[in-house]
């Protein structure tokens, strides 16, 4: 970088920029288990249809309905069960289904937002076709050749399936680092500006998160900036000097509002209990 300032990353396939400039790493559900999910919905939509099936042949049977009404009954079924039951299903739960929730994934947009309506009536309209007039087999070509294994519906309404069974973290360290201690006592990191400061700490927070290239690229840039109002400068690989840095900022801040705090108690303490000339009771 020629100021050797904030650089642009190269932000992955399963990477989310976040509003600190983070780049978090988020896990697609796998195809297998993707295509696991899909068939769990589309049997329970076999299911559906069947018991219509059942139904309509029974009310057929005591002339309860006519082959007119039947026709119209079936289509509204097929549009019931294809798009409207899908779409409200995602809608109201997230991108969720039971299918999903089987193999521990969900719908989100490919920012990692939350999807809406318009998501989930697109996928749903697209998977008619995919799923259900094919049989499934375009879905699993396209899923196949898509780094996230989205389907054909999820490339046109701009999502894919993010797992959401991850094993929990660790809570993340905030001390300096041993190599630092020394440092520690004589940096000066007070002219660090604070959007760069709450950058640096969620970093440090999220690492662990994070795919290694992304981690290893977020925390040279991040350093490198940090680098400029830092002194001295350790000797350091770039993520220990961020941990240091964001370890140094919160003792400093957490002793100077200690001390607050115990100045403000001692003038409690020695001002009287009532205002000089008021009258004791």
């Amino acid at each position: 970088m020629p100021d050797g300032r904030a650089s642009i990353i190269d932000i992955h396939q399963d990477e989310v920029l976040t509003g600190e400039a983070v780049a978090l790493d988020v896990q697609p559900v796998g195809y297998f288990l993707r295509a696991l999910g899909v068939l769990i919905d589309m049997l329970i939509g076999v299911i559906l249809i069947v018991l219509f099936v059942l139904l309509t042949t029974w009310l057929l049977s005591i002339g309860a309905l006519d082959e007119s009404t039947l026709t119209i009954a079936t289509v509204t079924m097929l549009v019931l069960v294809l798009v409207l039951i899908p779409t409200v299903v995602e809608t109201l739960s997230r991108g969720r289904s039971l299918g999903k929730l089987a193999v521990g994934g969900r719908i989100v947009r490919t920012d990692g937002g939350a999807t809406g309506f318009r998501h989930a009536l697109i996928r749903a309209l697209v998977g008619v076709f995919e799923l259900w007039f094919t049989v499934g087999a375009v879905a699993a070509l396209v899923g196949a050749f898509t780094p996230r294994s989205q389907r054909l519906g999820d490339l046109l309404a701009g999502t894919y399936s993010e797992r959401t069974r991850t094993p929990r973290l660790p809570a993340a360290d905030f001390g300096v680092p041993a190599q630092l201690v020394e440092w520690a006592a004589v940096a000066d990191v007070a002219r660090l500006p604070e959007r760069l400061s709450r950058r640096l700490a969620q970093f440090a927070s999220s690492a662990r998160r994070m795919e290694p290239g992304a981690r290893a690229r977020v925390g040279a840039s991040l350093a490198r900036e940090a680098a400029e109002y830092v002194s001295p400068v350790p000797a350091v690989d770039p993520e220990t000097l961020i941990i240091g840095v964001v370890a140094v900022r919160r003792q400093r801040e957490l002793r100077a509002l200690q001390l607050e705090a115990t100045r403000v108690d001692r003038l409690i303490a020695a001002a009287p209990s009532t205002p000089r000339g008021f009258p004791e009771r």
